[in-house]
C-alpha cells in the first residue's frame, strides 16, 4: 500500500461529547488523537442527535444528523460529498442510528462518493434478519471494516460473508498514563489506605453491579478496608424512560447489605483527565457485565491498559483481552464467585503486580497515538483500492461485440465555459473559475472541436460564434515580435508569460492546420494560413516529443488542401524522423516505447507516426506507430477488460508497474484518436473495440465503475481518483470527452 497516499481531510461519523455515551467518547478521543498525531488534516465531525435540541457541541462539528430522520442522512451526503472530505470514519453500533436495525445509516453511505471506513462497536453472533441485512450493507458499502476483537473478525466472515482482506484488526484506543502506584491517587477520593475497587461507565441493569454489592459482605469479612466505587451517570436512555430508579435501587441494595459505608457513587460523566485518576487510584477493576455478546468494551480497555488488575465476567471482549492470566474471569451473575476471586487476588500480591504489569505492556499497543497511526493506515488503504460497494453493486460492464449506441452530443457546460475571451482553463464543480483564467493549450482544442463539429454537420450559429471566438484567441496568443505564441492569459487579460510551453505551441499547430484543411470558412483559411509556418516554425525549434506529434497531425490537417507544399512535407519529414530516432534509442524488446516514462497525451506519439507513415508512405513509421500504440493499448487494458489509462500520479517508468491513478479524460480520449487512425490505416476490427473501450471510460467502464461524463450538459469530471470521480468540470476535460465522442460519430456516420 503506498505510503504516498494523501489524506487532507476525514469526517467522523457517529455519537460525539458532550452526549453522554461511549460512542461519543470513543468518537472523541479518535478523532483527538488523530489531530494529534497529523496536525496537517482537517478533521471534522458529523454526529447523531438523540434529541432535537441537539447539543452544544465543539466547533470542529460541522453537521448534525437527527436519529430519527432518514432525510438528514441524505443531507449529510451531499454536505459531505460537497466538502471535498477524502475518508468518512464511522462508527457503527445499531443503537444510535434511526430505522429498523439502525437502517437509516445506509441512506447517507450509499449517497456517498468518497471512501468509508466503518468501526464496528458490537458484531452480533445471532442477529435476525433485519440486523443481519443491515451490517451486511454496511459492510458492503465500506472500503474497510475495524473491529476490536478477533472474535468480530470470526463473526464478520462466517456469519455475514464479508471479505478477510477487508477487515483490519485495531485495538479500542486507551489513554497513555504512567505505571504507578494506585495510593499515589488515593488521597484525591479520600480512600486513602483503603483497597479500592472500581467500576465505571454509565449505569443501566445489564451491567451487573448488584452481583458485586452482593458480594461485598464476604469480601468485607477478609479485607475491612476494602471500597467499591462505582462511577458513571445513569444511562440517558434509561433516566428518560426510568428517572433514577436503578441507581437508587442499588443504593437500597447497599443499605439492606449493611456495606453502604464501603460503597461509593459518583453519579457524574466525568472528562478524560478525571477518569485516568479515579482509574489510578483503584487496585482492581470490575466488569460484572450480564450478556456475553458483547464484543468490545471501553471501560475495560481503558482500565487493562491502564495496568489495573481486572476482575470480569467472561463476555466476549472480557475473554480475549484476559485471556493468558491477564485478568480474572468468572461466571455471569456469580456473586460468590466475585467474592472469593476478590480475596484471592489481593492475598496473592506477585500474582496481581504480574497480571498488572502483563496488562499494561500489552496496553503499550492500544495507547491513542499509537491507535491513530493503525486507523491512517486504514485510511489510505481504503483510499488506496477500489470501494468495494462499486466492485459488488456497480461491476464494470463487460465489452459487447455490438458497439452501444454513443450519447447524444451536448454543449451546453462547453458554451457556459466560453465567454469572449475564450474557454476557461477551469471550473470549480460546473461553474467556471475565473481565477485561473485561460490557456492557448485549451482553446487550441476547442477549435479543433468546432472544427470537426463543422464536418460532422452540427456547428450551430453558438458553435460558430463560439469558434470565431477560440480562433480569435489563438490569434491574441501569436506574438508577431517574436514569432512564438503564449499560453497563460489572466481573467484581467494580460497575458502571464512572454513565450508558451512547446507543447500548447504543438496544440496551435495542430488547430491551426485542421482549420485549413477541413473548414469551410474561406476567412478562417486566410487566417489561418498566415499562422501556421510560424507555428511548425516554433515546434522545428522545440524538444518536445508531443509537440512534434500535435505538430505532425496539423501537418497532415494542412495537408489535406495543400498537398503540394514542399516545405511542409519536408518539415513532416524531419519531425517524423526524430520521433523514429527517439523511439530508437529508447525502445527494447519489452518496451517498445518513445521514452522511458509514459507520461500524458501518451497516444498522440504513435498517432502521429501511424498518420504519417501512412500518407508519406513511410512504412517503418507506420510499423513503429502500430507497435507501440499496440503496446500502450495492452498496458491501458485492465485485467477486467475495460480501459484503464495510465495515472497521471507517478505514471509509468521503465519496467515499474503503471500508477493506476489519476486517470486523466485526456488520456482516453487520444486513445481514442489515435486507435480510430490505427483503424483506418489497416481496417482491423481489433482497433475499433480499443477506440470503444477507451471511449467507453468516459460513460462508466472504468476501475470505478462510475461515469466520468455528464451526457446531459457534455461536461466531463476533472479525472478519477482510486476511491471518486473529481467533481470539478475543466476544459481539458470537457474538450476530450467532446472531441472522443465527435470522433466516434465520424466515424460512425
Amino acid at each position: 500500500m503506498p505510503s504516498t497516499v494523501k489524506i487532507h481531510k476525514i469526517a467522523f461519523v457517529g455519537d460525539y461529547l458532550p452526549r453522554k455515551c461511549g460512542i461519543a467518547t470513543f468518537t472523541h478521543d479518535l478523532r483527538q488523537a488523530v489531530c494529534t498525531q497529523y496536525p496537517a488534516i482537517d478533521c471534522v465531525v458529523v454526529p447523531v442527535n438523540d434529541r432535537e435540541t441537539g447539543y452544544e457541541y465543539p466547533a470542529e462539528v460541522r453537521f448534525e444528523i437527527q436519529e430519527q430522520d432518514v432525510a438528514s442522512y441524505r443531507r449529510a451526503a451531499d454536505y459531505l460529498n460537497f466538502a471535498n472530505v477524502d475518508i468518512v470514519c464511522l462508527q457503527h453500533e445499531y443503537g444510535i442510528y434511526g430505522g429498523v436495525a439502525g437502517g437509516h445509516i445506509l441512506a447517507m453511505l450509499r449517497d456517498l462518493r468518497v471512501p468509508i471506513v466503518t468501526t464496528l462497536h458490537t458484531v452480533l453472533e445471532h442477529p435476525n434478519d433485519d440486523q443481519r441485512r443491515v451490517m451486511r450493507r454496511l459492510c458492503d458499502l465500506s472500503a474497510r471494516v475495524v473491529v476490536m476483537s478477533e472474535r468480530s473478525r470470526h463473526f464478520l466472515t462466517s456469519i455475514y460473508e464479508v471479505a478477510a482482506e477487508k477487515i483490519d484488526f485495531i485495538y479500542h484506543g486507551i489513554p497513555d498514563m504512567p505505571f504507578v502506584d494506585p495510593n499515589f491517587f488515593k488521597d484525591q477520593f479520600a480512600v486513602e489506605g483503603k483497597t479500592v475497587a472500581l467500576t465505571f461507565g454509565l449505569l443501566s441493569p445489564n451491567k451487573g453491579i448488584e452481583n458485586v454489592l452482593h458480594a461485598l459482605p464476604e469480601v468485607l469479612a477478609e479485607i475491612p478496608e476494602f471500597v467499591y466505587i462505582i462511577l458513571g451517570a445513569t444511562h440517558p436512555n434509561l433516566l428518560r424512560e426510568q428517572g433514577e430508579t436503578y441507581r437508587l435501587g442499588l443504593e437500597r441494595l447497599a443499605q439492606r447489605l449493611g456495606i453502604q459505608k464501603n460503597v461509593i457513587f459518583y453519579n457524574r460523566f466525568v472528562e478524560l483527565r478525571e477518569l485516568t485518576e479515579f482509574i489510578g487510584a483503584a487496585d482492581i477493576y470490575i466488569t460484572p457485565y450480564l450478556n456475553p455478546a458483547q464484543a468490545v468494551s471501553g471501560t475495560l480497555a481503558y482500565s487493562f491498559g491502564c495496568g489495573k488488575a481486572v476482575i470480569s465476567t467472561p463476555y466476549w471482549h472480557a475473554e480475549e483481552l484476559l485471556a493468558e492470566d491477564r485478568g480474572v474471569l468468572v461466571p455471569f451473575g456469580d456473586a460468590e464467585a466475585i467474592a472469593k476471586s476478590i480475596i484471592a487476588l489481593w492475598n496473592d500480591e506477585p500474582r496481581r503486580h504480574s497480571m498488572r504489569k502483563r496488562a499494561y505492556l500489552m496496553g503499550r499497543e492500544m495507547i491513542w497515538s499509537h491507535v491513530a497511526h493503525l486507523y491512517m493506515d486504514s485510511f489510505r488503504r481504503a483510499r488506496h483500492s477500489r470501494p468495494p460497494a462499486l466492485s459488488k453493486t456497480k461491476a464494470v460492464r463487460p465489452l459487447s461485440e455490438e458497439p452501444p449506441q454513443l450519447p447524444q452530443l451536448q454543449f451546453s457546460h462547453l458554451l457556459q465555459m466560453t465567454d469572449s475571451t475564450g474557454i476557461l482553463q477551469h471550473a470549480t464543480y460546473s461553474i467556471p473559475n475565473f481565477q485561473e483564467g485561460y490557456c492557448l493549450d485549451d482553446n487550441a482544442r476547442a477549435l479543433v472541436l468546432t472544427v470537426l463539429l463543422e464536418e460532422l454537420g452540427v456547428d450551430g450559429l453558438e458553435i460558430q460564434r463560439a469558434s470565431t471566438t477560440y480562433a480569435a484567441f489563438m490569434n491574441y496568443a501569436f506574438d508577431g515580435a517574436t514569432g512564438r505564441f503564449r499560453n497563460f492569459l489572466g481573467f484581467d487579460r494580460r497575458w502571464l508569460e512572454d513565450v508558451g510551453s512547446d507543447d500548447s505551441v504543438g496544440r496551435a499547430a495542430w488547430a491551426i492546420g485542421a482549420c485549413i484543411g477541413r473548414t469551410r470558412r474561406r476567412a478562417f483559411h486566410s487566417w489561418a494560413a498566415q499562422l501556421f509556418e510560424p507555428a511548425i516554425n516554433a515546434v522545428l525549434e522545440a524538444n518536445s516529443p508531443r509537440a512534434w506529434a500535435f505538430a505532425l497531425i496539423g501537418i497532415h490537417e494542412y495537408l489535406r488542401r495543400m498537398s503540394g507544399d514542399r516545405l511542409m512535407n519536408q518539415h513532416r519529414d524531419t519531425l517524423t524522423g526524430r520521433l523514429l530516432e527517439l523511439f530508437d534509442r529508447n525502445a527494447t524488446q519489452a518496451w517498445p516505447w518513445f521514452e522511458p516514462l509514459a507520461a500524458y497525451d501518451n497516444a498522440k506519439l504513435p498517432h502521429a507516426l501511424i498518420l504519417s507513415g501512412r500518407w508519406s508512405n513511410n512504412t517503418r513509421a507506420t510499423e513503429i506507430g502500430l507497435r507501440s500504440l499496440r503496446w500502450l493499448a495492452d498496458v491501458q487494458q485492465a485485467p477486467a477488460g475495460h480501459f484503464r489509462p495510465i495515472g497521471s500520479d507517478g505514471f509509468m517508468s521503465r519496467g515499474q508497474a503503471a500508477a493506476q491513478f489519476d486517470q486523466q479524460p485526456l488520456e482516453a480520449q487520444a486513445m481514442v484518436s489515435a486507435a480510430l487512425e490505427a483503424y483506418r490505416a489497416t481496417s482491423g476490427n481489433c482497433w475499433m473495440k480499443v477506440a470503444r473501450r477507451a471511449f467507453e471510460w468516459f460513460t462508466g467502464a472504468n476501475d470505478l465503475g462510475l461515469p466520468v461524463c455528464d451526457t446531459s450538459s457534455g461536461a466531463c469530471y476533472d479525472g478519477l481518483h482510486a476511491d471518486r470521480v473529481n467533481q470539478n468540470q475543466g476544459a481539458e476535460s470537457t474538450l476530450a470527452y467532446l472531441l472522443a465522442l465527435v470522433e466516434m460519430q465520424l466515424v460512425e456516420s
